[in-house]
């Protein structure tokens, strides 16, 4: 066959294979018998062995392919991938409900009710159309690039589909007050970039077929989908993961291409050939809402996935950017989870770990027992008040919960089974690691804590903590373990001066194994500020605090010479977190732990500080769409040059910002006096800086 009729026919049959997929995998049909479509997926295979430059990264023949890989590379989101509220009854759901009515001035609320599937988030960055990168959650900013396994999954399109003119047109007429041209414009030659959210996940029947399939082969079975399918996503090598029964559905699209609300997004993901969550609703009020919960709760056995509860999201775009994101949580989303799963077992032992603030906590040893698709055997008891509350001895039957990736939690004690041999649990007078003496946290409170500063439990869950921080691949619990036994390092700040000749005087290390870790260490050196401040292990300072702090004194210079003043001056830090701070600061062990990550060669990079400007210090609305930036961008753009950005207005509100189809902020607005820009004069003011 001569080379242009060979690529006439290799374009015919890709689209003819990208149209059956789509029939099956989102319409649910099948015109084709699968041995005829694999029949036309040799003949393309075939022809493209016998012509490689025509082969096209988005073609069918190239879901599985290529070598394994040695590591993931991290990618950085560009929208963060945030997390939910979650509520667990009535009350606490119509408490979310009301307060969004009252944070968007809004009369009533319509909300997207869908699924919560128990799988694995990944975001996908389509460019010009073809799949380019997928990733998974990793920390909300930064994920793991698994783009080669998410590519062997039939149901995630390697490229857009275009829809038929006809059905441009129909989803046009069931939207008529939709931005038209743009939507038609974009549907039509979906070429600008799009990120597509959604879940892997691995059906009810494929899970069982599977895990039979094992059995019979002699292979451990698995516990749980959930588990098994961000494995499988994982795998270094495509061709495992692409021997696993993998699916997907797409439940959010970034981007303004003119819709305006969520069933809006989720209509155009369809038309452009992707499979969404079922079972989705656009439900109109709280009782409708309720309706929808109690429905899926009788329902949920017989669904052909496995879910952990619903998601209820605010419809309307613009009233949900509005509601805006507090810490990693949006205000305009919320997942009702499914009651938590019980069952019963017996309290054998009780043990007390140590924490590296040298907080003790209890941890009941339990008789093993499965629950939630997997078996416990450790169930949380929080702290010695817990355990006198709950009246709980050794030897009890007790009731215990867990839910999805909750903690196994002991709720209560059947204390008519308690046999007569129980013994009471008593606090302990001794660190159980290091032998010292065990002090209470603070005066009047219930945390016990080792006295031993230099306690090897806590300078394990340091060390540990502060690798997670620097990202350092490859180096665990046990690792550690050892290198503090053989004296290799006695704090975090030495790991960074081990050299591969001493790892390889620990056990299980070689000359390979002992270079690679070491050169993972190394390259870890530079170190963003924020992440820094986490890996200094400060109380009471996680992610969402170190970032705004880094965000708020750029060096850490700057904030190591702030006041107190400094930090409850930052929003979303008060009088507890900048004590915690300040102490740490001035404390002769932070000092001592700075300096020796300073002299050990870590660079910490400085994060961008906010310009002097005539907007430094005022306090910005924005409501309706602009047209010229995206709301994400005019937020960058305010924060850039030192104001602030709120998602409801008050008397400190300094201007509101006002775009096509305003919603009742502005109302608010007029009512307290703020000043009102339009578009044009809020350009005009971010030109003047």
């Amino acid at each position: 066959m001569l080379k242009t009729k060979a690529k006439e026919r290799i374009e015919k049959l890709r689209e003819t294979i990208n149209h059956h997929r789509y029939l099956y995998h989102v319409l649910d049909k099948q015109e084709i018998s699968d041995a005829a479509l694999d029949s036309l997926k040799h003949e393309l295979y075939e022809l493209e062995e016998e012509y490689p430059d025509l082969i096209t990264p988005d073609s069918p023949t190239q879901r599985v392919g290529g070598e394994p890989l040695p590591k993931f590379r991290k990618v950085k989101h560009e929208a963060r991938m945030l997390s939910m509220e979650d509520v667990f009854s009535v009350e606490e759901f119509e408490k979310w409900y009301e307060r969004g009515l009252e944070r968007s001035g809004e009369r009533q609320l319509d909300l997207y009710a869908m699924v919560k599937l128990d799988g694995l988030a990944v975001s996908l960055e389509y460019i010009e159309g073809r799949l380019m990168i997928a990733s998974t959650r990793g920390d909300g900013y930064v994920g793991e690039d698994v783009t080669q396994n998410v590519k062997t999954i039939e149901s995630v399109p390697l490229s857009l589909r275009v829809p038929h003119e006809k059905e441009i047109s129909n989803f046009l007429k069931r939207h008529p007050k939709l931005d038209v041209p743009r939507i038609r414009s974009f549907l039509q030659k979906p070429t600008r970039k799009l990120v597509v959210r959604g879940e892997i996940y691995m059906p009810v029947a494929a899970f069982e077929k599977m895990n039979k399939a094992r059995v019979k082969a002699g292979e451990p079975s698995f516990a749980n989908p959930r588990n098994v399918s961000a494995g499988s996503i994982r795998q270094l090598d495509p061709k495992v993961t692409a021997s696993r029964p993998l699916d997907f559905f797409a439940w959010d699209m970034l981007g303004d291409f003119g819709q305006r609300t969520h069933d809006h997004e989720m209509e155009m993901l369809a038309l452009l050939g992707f499979k969404t969550t079922p079972e989705s609703k656009l439900v109109e009020n709280i009782g409708e809402a309720k309706a929808y919960w109690d429905g899926l709760q009788k329902k949920r056995e017989r669904l052909a996935f496995w879910i952990d509860g619903a998601v209820f999201r605010v419809n309307n775009n613009r009233v949900q950017e509005e509601l805006g994101v507090v810490g990693k949580t949006p205000r305009g989303l919320v997942a009702w989870k499914l009651p938590a799963e019980e069952t019963t077992t017996v309290v054998r032992d009780v043990e007390w770990n140590v924490g590296r603030t040298g907080a003790l906590t209890p941890v009941a040893i339990v008789e093993p027992t499965f629950v939630a698709g997997t078996t416990v055997q450790h169930a949380s008891l929080h702290n010695l008040d817990e355990i006198r509350r709950l009246d709980l001895h050794i030897g009890d039957t007790v009731i215990l919960i867990k839910a999805g990736d909750i903690i196994p939690k002991v709720v209560k004690v059947l204390k008519d089974l308690r046999p007569k041999d129980a013994k009471v649990i008593r606090a302990p007078s001794h660190c159980p690691i290091c032998g010292s003496m065990v002090g209470k946290e603070k005066e009047g409170g219930v945390a016990l804590v080792c006295t031993n500063k230099h306690c090897f439990a806590k300078e394990r869950e340091r060390v540990i903590y502060a690798a997670r921080a620097f990202e350092i691949d490859g180096l665990g619990e046990k690792i550690v373990e050892q290198m503090l036994d053989a004296g290799l390092i006695s704090r975090a700040s030495d790991l960074f001066i081990v050299t591969a000749d001493e790892l390889m005087e620990l056990e299980r290390f070689a000359s390979v194994s002992a270079r690679k870790l070491v050169d993972e260490i190394m390259r870890r050196k530079t170190i963003a500020l924020d992440k820094f401040l986490v890996a200094l292990g400060i109380s009471n300072v996680g992610e969402e605090t170190a970032r705004d702090i880094a965000c708020a004194f750029g060096s850490l210079d700057r904030v190591r010479g702030a006041s107190k003043e400094n930090f409850v001056a930052i929003e979303g830090i008060g009088d507890v977190v900048a004590d915690s701070l300040v102490a740490f600061f001035q404390s002769e062990h932070g000092n001592a732990l700075i300096e020796a990550y300073l002299e050990n060669g870590i660079e910490v990079t400085k994060m961008a500080m906010p310009k002097k400007s005539a907007l430094t210090g005022r306090t910005f609305v924005l409501t309706g769409t602009l047209g010229s930036l995206s709301r994400d961008e005019a937020k960058e753009k305010i924060a850039a040059l030192g104001g602030d950005v709120s998602g409801s207005i008050s008397k400190k509100t300094d201007y509101i910002v006002v775009g096509e189809n305003p919603g009742s902020k502005l109302d608010q607005a007029r009512k307290l006096g703020v000043a009102v820009l339009s578009e044009q004069a809020f350009l005009a003011m971010l030109a003047e800086k």
